[in-house]
């Protein structure tokens, strides 16, 4: 029986628990203590940080595994890097890992390669640095912790005058002593999920995405297809192609987040090397009618692995979140629709749950199709109507 290391234990983690315990392999899971529902799903367990990439590899060296991933996190790609390397497995490599990481290091190797992305400053927590590179730059701008994921360190600041107190958010959700500032483009945000395998982009679907405008804006839903003019996506795949070469990134799934400014211009705000959260692996299975986890283990464990496919099915989601933080008195769905694909609590009646902010907020999904785009958006629509969510403060 195949071994596959997965890193993580939350809700992002626990389709590929499942989908690889359906496939027969073998499920090490590795996260820090806390309540997160891969534990009780897992056929092992250790109880150890993700970033922690020595004792990692220590574990998997131990446990012989053949193979190694994580979905909807950046935290833990760059121990994926650092195991693939040592025990040469399939799978983004450290270097890329590392630059996959640190969107400072990312934006550095975009530069570089003539990737089309928002000029930025690296800048330590201090006001001088801080103020150089303001007056170097043009406002709105950015400041964004370079190690997190989640829309976690993460602010815009519109003028001079908001930019008091604004690093002291982003040393907060950062472990690093330096963060960056970028301008920010003013346009329409749209993602992408890609893979990469054997130094080739095997698709790359375009997303639209439903955004909580909070701090910064923060994704809590997605649809495809995402309607773009034929040079539009001619220039978003070069960009996005154009990121996956300077990013080194090989053997692995791509979450690309990208802005088509206002002169009809793609820039590449920043790659992950891994699936992307919020259903986002959901919406590609759909869309191209293949189980998108089996695709990612599959390659993780050195299989070789078809993409093509023929089919391509309108779908959306969208989270289900709670505006106020408490305790959930009650919660459900009073639809019967075969159209809504999924609607999941993450938590029971009795749960502690937080206000929205961040995506880690959330506390459950909803996932609808349809024959046409408009189709899936109306039937989730009515589905999101038809959920009943009481927290009492």
């Amino acid at each position: 029986m195949k071994k596959l290391m997965i890193l993580g234990a939350g809700i992002y983690q626990v389709p590929l628990i499942k989908t690889a315990q359906k496939l027969g392999i073998y499920t090490i899971v590795v996260s820090i203590k806390g309540n997160y529902p891969g534990f009780a799903i897992a056929d092992k367990v250790y109880y150890e940080d993700t970033t922690d990439f020595k004792t990692v590899t220590e574990i998997a060296r131990k446990e012989e595994i053949d193979g190694i991933v994580t979905a909807g996190t950046d935290v833990a790609v760059i121990t994926i890097g650092k195991v693939c390397d040592e025990l040469g497995l399939c799978g983004l490599s450290y270097q890329a890992a590392a630059i996959a990481s640190n969107k400072m290091l990312m934006k550095t190797e975009y530069e570089k390669y003539g990737v089309r992305t928002a000029r930025f400053r690296k800048v330590g927590f201090n006001d001088s640095e801080i103020n150089n590179a303001c007056s170097e730059l043009d406002f709105p701008l950015i400041f964004k912790a370079v190690d997190t994921s989640g829309s976690r360190g993460i602010v815009v600041v519109p003028t001079i005058n908001d930019v008091n107190g604004v690093s002291d958010i982003v040393k907060g959700a950062t472990k690093l002593d330096y963060f960056i500032i970028e301008e920010f483009i003013t346009g329409t945000e749209f993602g992408a999920q890609a893979f990469v395998k054997d130094g080739k982009v095997q698709f790359c679907l375009p997303h639209g995405d439903y955004v909580y405008k909070g701090d910064t804006g923060v994704p809590i839903g997605h649809f495809a297809p995402y309607e773009l003019d034929k040079s539009i996506i001619e220039d978003t795949e070069k960009q996005l192609s154009g990121a996956v070469k300077a990013m080194k990134l090989n053997n692995c799934a791509i979450n690309a987040d990208f802005i088509l400014s206002e002169d009809n211009k793609v820039y590449v705000l920043e790659l992950g090397g891994r699936s992307g959260a919020t259903c986002l692996a959901e919406l590609v299975s759909l869309y191209y009618g293949f189980d998108y986890y089996e695709k990612i283990i599959k390659v993780a464990l050195g299989e070789d692995v078809s993409f093509s496919s023929d089919e391509a099915n309108p779908n959306a989601s969208h989270l289900i979140m709670s505006d106020k933080t408490g305790v959930i008195k009650s919660q459900n769905y009073n639809g019967n629709d075969s159209r809504v694909v999924e609607v999941q609590f993450d938590y029971n009646v009795g749960d502690s749950v937080r206000k929205f902010n961040i995506g880690p907020d959330r506390i459950g999904h909803v996932i609808t199709v349809g024959s046409t785009l408009e189709e899936a958006k109306s039937v989730l629509d009515t589905a999101m109507d038809k959920i009943k969510l009481d927290v009492e403060e």
